[in-house]
């Protein structure tokens, strides 16, 4: 349903080491987003955007502040509680790919469900409509090394959405594209958000991948400076 409040920060902080070593990469962020949304997270290096991610993408916890998602309180669950919500509710696209190598296009989308244990035929099943949504169903055979960098990343998009997310979290997913082909993974993550609602959070540095969502959300020393709806 659009318009519910999917994810909820309040006062935020991330702290990495002790003393006088300490950073603050986080400095009590507040930050509500909906279902449906399509979010850029943008920032300059260093800004806390990649720290921001992973706390949403429940890889990290907050070293103060509330985390809800879904009316989850995030920052109570333990390790293995985190690494459950990551797999029924979340799933994550990164800049490099993350393929396994000797293994076809239809295996790799096939593993997030091996993890949850679904039988062999039904995997291969999903794999595919999942491919066919991406435009890949006839590379199902290939391994990432017979595929360009553009249908890699498209592999790697099925393999997101075959478990069904309710959220995408995407990490600079064209930063080693070209134009052309960065436009044709960009329109294929509109799809998924504007035809089946799925909530996209994407951190991105580059404003032509940026326009893209609906929403831009810009970090900058630990602190959301500009939040805009487009």
């Amino acid at each position: 349903m659009k318009n519910k409040t999917l994810i909820h920060l309040e006062g935020i902080h991330k702290t990495y080491g002790e003393g006088d070593a300490a950073f603050e990469a986080l400095r009590g962020v507040d930050l509500d987003i909906t279902t449906g949304e399509f979010v850029a997270i943008m920032g300059p290096s260093g800004s806390g955007k990649s720290t921001l991610m992973n706390l949403l993408g429940c890889l990290d916890r907050p070293s103060a502040g509330s985390y809800s998602y879904e009316g989850i309180k995030v920052e109570t669950l333990d390790k293995t509680q985190r690494a459950l919500l990551r797999r029924y509710a979340l799933g994550f696209i990164f800049q490099g790919f993350n393929l396994l190598a000797r293994t076809s296009a239809v295996e790799n989308v096939e593993l997030p469900l091996l993890y949850r244990g679904i039988p062999r035929r039904k995997r291969r099943q999903l794999a595919r409509e999942a491919l066919d949504t991406v435009g890949l169903a006839d590379k199902e055979r290939n391994t990432p090394g017979e595929l360009s960098g553009g249908q890699q990343q498209r592999v790697a998009i099925a393999r997101a959405m075959v478990t069904q997310p309710s959220t995408l979290f995407a990490d600079e997913p064209t930063g080693n594209l070209d134009s052309k082909t960065t436009g044709e993974i960009m329109q294929a993550l509109t799809r998924l958000n504007e035809e089946r609602g799925i909530t996209i959070l994407m951190v991105t540095h580059e404003e032509d991948v940026a326009c893209y969502a609906s929403r831009q959300v810009h970090v900058l020393d630990g602190l959301i400076g500009h939040d805009q709806k487009q």
